[in-house]
């Protein structure tokens, strides 16, 4: 009679804290970038970054360019860019005003901005995609489309928001209200879109495409992705979160400028790489760039807190994009 011989399977390996701290190298280094930088200037300024005003500062500003950060980093994820959600802002803006002077009703013309910021944002991957024009010269060239079409249809005239704040108060407080009187709305809305831009990075198999995608876009197509798709439908999203956000800022500001969203594009990329998301693609992380922008933010209050003078603010963010870039590119060459 012969004793039966029992295998026993290996017990599942636990994950060792080496490897967690590979896996999650990028968000570890921001944060621990953040804690240290934070502690910096609450040493060397006191007087600003211990008192609660600053933070909520930071929570009313830092969504006005973190909300289009956040889809972007999922076309540098696949390789590609966006320059002009500037203009973007300021054409989705416009017809929110035209459509809500025409028909005195908000919510219509909440509707007309967000689907034209989509609708020009999917333009813009349409272009890139079927004429095969590299991303990064046309949306340079929309940029400059976009925010000519505004200057020439509204002379560049001044439109006060505040019609539409008094025809509808509701949507108001939803867009740039303060919750329990403190925290500002458009800081909740920031967490909601990057807590939902996580998910479909990483929880959904559109994510895995657009990692795929800036890894090798040709095997990715081989693996029966539809790579054109998934491009436009990402210019698509930046259009969308231009648009809300150049409406969220309008409404905080009270008015419409003709210049909306020029000054963000440093802010905006700046956020995106300085978070961990390579230009070379296939590489970045919701989280990274979601801590990136309030790093960002901190840079200008910061420098003034110091005693330095505002003009070191620009200097700050072309050195980040500089050294993130070329960070990135070393250690991809490494891993090589």
């Amino acid at each position: 009679m012969t004793t039966p011989v029992t295998t026993i399977k290996p017990l599942p390996r636990t994950p060792t804290v080496g490897r967690f701290l590979r896996r999650n190298s990028l968000q570890i280094g921001i944060i621990g970038v953040l804690v240290v930088m934070w502690i910096f200037l609450m040493i060397a300024g006191p007087r600003t970054f211990l008192h609660k005003e600053i933070y909520v500062a930071f929570a009313e500003s830092v969504p006005f360019y973190g909300i289009m950060a956040i889809p972007i980093t999922l076309l540098v994820i696949a390789k590609e860019i966006d320059l002009s959600f500037g203009a973007i802002m300021a054409v989705s803006v416009m017809v929110f005003v035209s459509v809500f002077n025409s028909t005195g009703s908000p919510l219509l013309g909440l509707l007309a901005c967000l689907v034209t910021g989509t609708l020009v944002g999917l333009l813009n991957g349409i272009i890139v995609v079927k004429i095969g024009i590299p991303s990064l010269i046309t949306t340079i060239g929309t940029q400059f489309f976009w925010r000519g079409v505004v200057l020439v249809l509204t002379n560049g005239s001044i439109q006060p928001m505040g019609k539409a704040e008094s025809a509808d108060p509701i949507l108001h407080e939803l867009l740039v209200g303060r919750l329990f009187g403190v925290i500002p709305a458009q800081f909740l809305w920031m967490i909601i879109i990057a807590i939902a831009t996580w998910v479909l990075l990483n929880r959904h198999r559109f994510g895995a495409h657009v990692y795929l995608i800036g890894d090798n876009a040709n095997s990715a197509e081989l693996m029966g992705i539809n790579v054109s798709q998934r491009r436009i439908v990402m210019f698509g999203l930046v259009g969308l979160a231009a648009a809300f956000a150049g409406l969220i800022t309008s409404y905080d500001i009270g008015s419409f400028f003709t210049s909306l969203g020029d000054g963000y594009l440093l802010q905006t990329l700046a956020a995106v790489f300085l978070g961990g998301t390579s230009v070379l693609g296939g590489t970045g992380t919701i989280l990274g760039t979601f801590v990136g922008c309030f790093i960002i933010g901190a840079i200008e209050p910061g420098t003034v807190a110091i005693g330095l003078t505002g003009f070191w603010t620009q200097l700050i963010y072309g050195m980040i994009i500089v050294v993130s870039v070329a960070m990135h590119t070393i250690l991809r060459r490494r891993i090589k």
